[in-house]
């Protein structure tokens, strides 16, 4: 008798602006997964662990400076050296928890303004896409959406480059431009308002995971790309 295949498990994007509660909800639902006899783990991006990540955390903690595009290239190296081990470990079986993916890794390069100064233009959004093409796309993408006022509540926020007021603001606005209509992805996106307690933002973030799980039973068991 033939073995059945092992169903795949879930790619979950965990996306929102700074300090909305990426870390958090994501240790809560990797616990909940595992406890619900699901198997999980969590993939954090930057992975600073690597070489490349290792140069992206002496940029983010303002030790070093890079022009926009190495930067920006950098962070997309850093999630296709992770490419073989995520499809790897779907297709094993075990769910996967994205803290940040492509979106912010778009979002925050075409918000930020040019470095070198004599670089009149930002990025666009089209060019900072186009590296991440052919990475596994994730079957929900949840949004943890907060107000620019509550995140300037949260503990630590500041201490990093990116985490100044009018950056944030330009960061919102293409989040939703990401999701928008014009979006070639916009069904994969699961909008939660952060501003909730820590249980009542598990709990719309716990919808979002159940409709992943939905989706990959309902499928054929493929893992979609980035397109």
């Amino acid at each position: 008798m033939t073995t059945p295949p092992t169903p795949r498990g879930a790619l979950i994007a965990i996306e929102g602006l700074d300090r909305a509660g990426k870390s958090t909800q994501c240790d809560l639902l990797l616990n909940r997964l595992i406890s619900s006899g699901i198997p999980a783990k969590l993939q954090k991006f930057p992975d600073r662990s690597t070489p490349i990540g290792h140069m992206i955390n002496s940029y983010l903690t303002s030790t070093s400076n890079l022009d926009d595009q190495a930067i920006h290239l950098l962070f997309s190296a850093n999630r296709w050296e992770a490419k073989d081990s995520i499809l790897s470990t779907l297709n094993s079986g075990t769910t996967i928890l994205l803290d940040r993916y492509i979106y912010s890794g778009i979002v925050f390069s075409a918000a930020k303004p040019p470095v070198p100064v004599e670089n009149p233009k930002p990025l666009s959004v089209s060019w900072c896409k186009a590296p991440d093409v052919g990475l596994p796309r994730p079957d929900i993408i949840i949004f943890l959406n907060i107000s620019q006022e509550d995140a300037e509540k949260r503990a630590g926020f500041g201490d990093e480059r990116y985490e100044k007021k009018e950056m944030q603001e330009k960061v919102r606005k293409l989040f939703e431009e990401l999701r928008g209509e014009d979006s070639n992805d916009k069904e994969d996106w699961w909008v939660v308002n952060a501003g909730g307690t820590v249980e009542e933002v598990a709990e719309e973030v716990w919808r979002g995971v159940l409709e992943a799980l939905k989706r990959v039973k309902e499928g054929n068991g493929e893992v979609r790309s980035i397109e």
